[in-house]
């Protein structure tokens, strides 16, 4: 049975589909199923950001297809572990958690990748720099992260 990961930033647009994105090409779906989702439901239906579908597309990776969706309880449900970019989403999914179950799905993605960094910051307002620079941190993480995942 595959592993089901969830990415989680505010919007869904830049961070988590990146997350999404770059673990999805590093395993098959048999091994591991990820998807992403925002706290925020500012960007439903729409595709990540365009800056996020460039920097994804020059490592080979499409995210062009994804669509945003905002954060539901029944995520907690549906999927195995919780990942949040920064602590202001940890915080917000935690307050959703119904349940200790619930609770112990959701960590930072960098702090379970054991990152120096905790947090992916948000590269929404700033220039093309921030996005590649989310995206290595992001390889980065999702390497160990597999890694940790597929050795439990």
């Amino acid at each position: 049975m595959p592993v089901r990961v969830l990415m989680v930033c505010l919007g869904n647009i830049c961070r988590s589909p990146l997350a999404e994105g770059i673990l999805t090409s590093k395993t098959s779906p048999e091994l591991v199923i990820v998807d992403s989702a925002g706290t925020a439901g500012y960007h439903v239906g729409n595709p990540p950001d365009p800056r996020s579908v460039e920097v994804a597309a020059s490592h080979g990776v499409d995210i062009s297809r994804q669509r945003c969706r905002r954060f539901s309880p029944a995520d907690f449900d549906n999927f195995d572990y919780i990942f949040a970019m920064d602590r202001e989403n940890l915080i917000h999914l935690q307050g959703l958690a119904r349940n200790a179950r619930d609770l112990e799905k959701v960590s930072l993605l960098l702090k379970t990748a054991e990152m120096p960094e905790e947090e992916v910051p948000d590269p929404y307002y700033g220039g093309e720099d921030g996005f590649l620079a989310v995206y290595r941190m992001i390889d980065r993480a999702t390497d160990q992260l597999l890694e940790s995942l597929l050795g439990r």
